[in-house]
């Protein structure tokens, strides 16, 4: 369908190391499809949460691309933080926005799932719809 539009918010287990956090960002930035709407770090819960919308297709490249960067730049074993955490990239929710159902934001959160280990051998665990 043209015109579709889907709100992603991944949240990311850095939220102390700014540069790390800007290194991850930046896969979000410049991309054609996708708009970087917001991104906070928090120093206690040692997390970074972002707001992208765009394109399905574009927003699943950035965000896969992103979690790659996580997965090099995250070292968990030495993590502290008081949020729990799954991985370097701890969730990728998707919502839709506009010209899309939320069954194809379960397809689009399932092939994410799919490039990010085929990719970057990061497992991913699914959850919710």
């Amino acid at each position: 369908m043209k015109n579709q539009l889907v709100e992603c918010v991944p949240n990311f287990s850095e939220g102390r190391d700014l540069e790390k956090v800007e290194k991850i960002i930046d896969c979000f930035r410049g991309k054609e499809g996708v708009k970087l709407l917001d991104y906070s770090s928090d120093k206690d819960h040692n997390r970074s949460v972002v707001t992208l919308v765009g394109a399905p297709e574009a927003i699943k490249k950035a965000v896969v691309e992103a979690m790659g960067v996580a997965k090099e730049l995250i070292d968990l074993t030495a993590h502290e933080g008081q949020h729990p955490r799954m991985g370097a990239t701890d969730v990728v929710p998707f919502i839709p926005i506009s010209n899309i159902e939320m069954d194809a934001c379960v397809e689009l959160a399932k092939e994410v799932a799919k490039l990010a280990y085929e990719t970057h051998d990061i497992p991913v665990f699914l959850y919710e719809e």
